[in-house]
């Protein structure tokens, strides 16, 4: 494993960090959820990102990450970085999402407790909130590291204006911003055109992409234009049958011809191209098995794209 700088902090993580949204919820089988994390920590893996309202339940992917780090991971407790979040819907009620002070501080102190935790190394503003004051959800992430529940603080799902604002905030408080957290893929590409990347860059702040796989788009499930019966298409939630077009279906396969000139699966090339320069720090990837984890860690034996290589990829996605 290759680890990268964080912006201006001391912190480095790896190339490739483990993402618990999905198969790691109540619904999942423990014993996989549990050699997809060993693994993972043995092939150098230290971060693992979470949030209180992943599962299915909610905070259920929190309460097996707990459960794991008291059988396995207790000793290495100083080896790992853990994150976790707060924004999106939790519990019922007025006080139970977004980007309140009340809201953020019972978030986490309920999800320190579901991971068996005395503190988080980031924790995460998962959305930025258009009603709450931005000086009020900037505070209470200020107060969290005071307070010892947090090392270092981070805005996810951010527009441009609010994260400067953000950065500014928080740099003047002597808690300055660790890590923007935004999906980016070869389909997503938002944060190149508005600038993100790039004003991440230029504050510091490091950049972790998640989604980087679009959901299993670049990957080779449905390169025949077939959904299978056990792909997360399937479920027809998050990702939809719609969404799989007969363009988006030409653009996929020549990606993968791209690919397999590379030597590489698409889904390895995918997770290369997001690391082909400095403006990502780490890849948040989701597994549902350890040969999956094991197949896109190949991704790192070749991150290194050719002047030729980028121009025919962007002729393919414009």
């Amino acid at each position: 494993m290759k680890y990268r700088r964080c912006g201006r902090s001391g912190i480095r993580l790896p190339e490739v960090s483990l993402g618990l949204w999905h198969n790691f919820g109540g619904i999942d089988d423990f014993n996989n959820a549990r050699m997809m994390a060993h693994y993972a920590f043995d092939h150098g893996i230290t971060h693992f990102d979470l949030a209180n309202n992943y599962g299915p339940p909610y905070g259920s992917a929190e309460e097996t990450f707990g459960k794991i780090m008291r059988q396995s991971f207790v000793y290495f407790r100083h080896e790992l970085f853990i994150s976790t979040k707060a924004g999106y819907d939790m519990w019922p009620g007025p006080y139970g999402e977004w980007g309140s002070r009340k809201y953020l501080m019972n978030s986490l102190d309920q999800s320190l407790k579901r991971m068996s935790l005395d503190y988080v190394d980031l924790f995460y503003s998962h959305r930025f909130d258009p009603l709450t004051p931005l000086e009020e959800t900037m505070q209470a992430m200020v107060d969290i590291v005071r307070q010892g529940k947090a090392l270092y603080v981070g805005i996810s799902n951010y527009p441009k204006n609010a994260a400067q604002f953000s950065y500014d905030y928080l740099k003047a408080h002597d808690v300055p911003c660790l890590l923007f957290q935004g999906r980016y893929n070869l389909f997503h590409r938002e944060h190149e055109t508005e600038g993100i990347l790039q004003q991440a860059k230029e504050r510091g702040v490091g950049y972790i992409a998640f989604s980087p796989l679009a959901q299993g788009l670049l990957t080779d499930r449905y390169l025949d234009g077939n959904v299978p019966g056990d792909s997360r298409m399937s479920r027809n939630h998050f990702l939809r049958r719609s969404q799989l077009t007969v363009e988006l279906l030409e653009k996929i396969q020549k990606l993968n011809s791209f690919a397999s000139k590379r030597g590489q699966s698409l889904a390895e090339m995918a997770l290369a191209w997001l690391l082909k320069d400095d403006l990502v720090t780490s890849v948040l990837i989701g597994t549902s098995s350890v040969k999956q984890l094991e197949m896109n860690l190949k991704a790192l034996s070749n991150t290194e794209f050719s002047t030729e290589e980028r121009t025919n990829i962007d002729r393919v996605l414009k």
